[in-house]
């Protein structure tokens, strides 16, 4: 029995494909506009989806900025309590990075349509308290810890790629300056981190 041919106006499957209306000479948009912003919800921020979750990464970085405000008055007193070059120099160099944090904070909260802290965090008054030096640097070297585990609990959740860049500085800053301090702790014979 001989084969019937389809006839010509029979369609191949799946004939409504933008390749097959290419081939027959219709054309067919790359990408559909559309005009409710609803259809742009997969390109939003993490940040702006939720409000619960908008408002739990502000509160964290309003709690960052107020340890950061914390480390930099602690380190700029502290700067100002030594004789001693070589320490005076690290000192002033954590306190020029809580102040750069403390910027980059404000940015982020301000990045998120809010307004930033304007407190200081709880830990200044702790690490004032403490008359000598050396173990004031080694209670601030566990600030400095605390600070790192919330960026690295933080970060993943931060969509906007400017700002999870700045986080991670901070986070790298923070490590830097942890292992500077027991460097010179250790150096010194007196108390580290760890």
């Amino acid at each position: 029995m001989p084969h019937a041919s389809p006839p010509d106006d029979a369609a191949p499957p799946f004939a409504d494909t933008p390749a097959a209306l290419r081939a027959q000479g219709l054309r067919f948009p790359e990408r559909v506009e559309v005009s409710s912003p609803v259809c742009y919800a997969d390109e939003l921020d993490a940040a702006y989806r939720d409000a619960g979750n908008r408002e739990e990464l502000l509160a964290a970085l309003n709690e960052l900025l107020e340890a950061e405000r914390a480390g930099a008055r602690i380190t700029l007193r502290s700067a100002a309590e030594t004789d001693n070059p070589a320490l005076q120099r690290l000192v002033t160099d954590i306190h020029r990075d809580e102040v750069r944090w403390c910027g980059v904070l404000i940015d982020a909260i301000q990045s998120l349509a809010a307004t930033p802290s304007t407190r200081t965090g709880a830990f200044y008054e702790r690490a004032m308290a403490v008359p000598d030096l050396s173990a004031r640097l080694a209670l601030l070297n566990r600030g400095q810890g605390w600070v790192v585990r919330k960026l690295q609990a933080l970060l993943p959740r931060i969509g906007d790629a400017h700002v999870h860049g700045e986080l991670t500085a901070m986070l790298v800053s923070h490590q830097q300056n942890i292992a500077r301090v027991d460097a010179q702790q250790q150096a010194a014979g007196g108390p580290t981190q760890r």
